[in-house]
């Protein structure tokens, strides 16, 4: 069982922390801060070499996984490796109209954005059951409480995770395992950056437009949330004094779901 932190110790010390989508983004932010603050990482996405690359700089072990396949999650056999920190952070996204969505496509982003954060607490609950700690933050989004038109998968996803993570608070209240979520609203991340761009060419206007225009027209504060803010927020979520935070939504929003 890992010694809990001394005081002058960086507060994640003998923990071992789980961050899927590790690769880049904000997956890669996160693994940085709990690196930083003394985690041992192990770090999951697809992207064979972006994970490598992450665990190489970062200190920690790469794991190649399909998070859409279940088989592929119950090899993990997390409950050897003592996961006392769990970021469920991997996403994708597909755009269409109700009609016009690919079934699979809808399946899939379930499979990846709500199933595989289920197996994934199934798999290192008992662990934190036993040791007496534990932190499960799943990175949603403003679309956890909000929605956008022809995003139906993406947004029942996220609204699911939501249901999901408070659902975990109940269960575990008293164990000191806690549950919480983060949702931030648009990240300055490659996929992202991409997008602005994107719309920038297709309404022909500036990628300053296309923010504050487009993007965050619903969005009080005209500026894509970084990746280290977020994880600023999942290192806080982890850190001391955090026993009585759970079953509760962290927006960074720039105060979307405030308007």
């Amino acid at each position: 069982m890992p010694s809990a932190p001394t005081p002058d110790a960086a507060p994640l010390t003998g923990r071992t922390a789980l961050v899927t989508g590790a690769a880049s983004g904000i997956g890669r932010a996160v693994a940085t801060r709990l690196g930083a603050d003394g985690a041992d990482l192990v770090l999951v996405d697809l992207d064979e070499a972006g994970v490598k690359a992450a665990a190489s700089d970062l200190g920690g072990e790469a794991l190649v996984v399909d998070l859409s396949d279940a088989d592929a999650i119950a090899a993990l056999d997390l409950a050897a490796r003592g996961v006392d920190v769990l970021v469920n952070n991997a996403g994708i996204q597909h755009v269409a109209p109700v009609q016009d969505f690919d079934p699979e496509r809808f399946a899939l982003i379930h499979r990846v954005m709500l199933h595989a954060p289920f197996l994934l607490a199934r798999q290192v609950l008992p662990g934190m059951y036993s040791r007496g700690w534990g932190r499960l933050v799943h990175v949603t989004s403003a679309h956890g409480h909000r929605a956008s038109a022809y995003k139906s998968a993406y947004v029942s996803a996220k609204h699911g995770l939501e249901g999901l993570s408070k659902v975990i608070a109940l269960e575990a209240a008293g164990t000191g395992v806690t549950s919480n979520t983060v949702a931030p609203g648009y990240v300055r991340t490659p996929l992202v950056e991409g997008q602005v761009a994107d719309q920038a060419r297709s309404h022909g206007i500036s990628e300053d437009a296309v923010l504050e225009q487009v993007m965050l027209a619903r969005t009080p504060v005209k500026r894509l949330v970084e990746p280290e803010e977020v994880a600023a927020l999942v290192a806080m979520l982890c850190g001391p004094h955090t026993d009585s935070i759970t079953g509760s939504s962290y927006r960074l929003d720039g105060g979307w779901t405030a308007a």
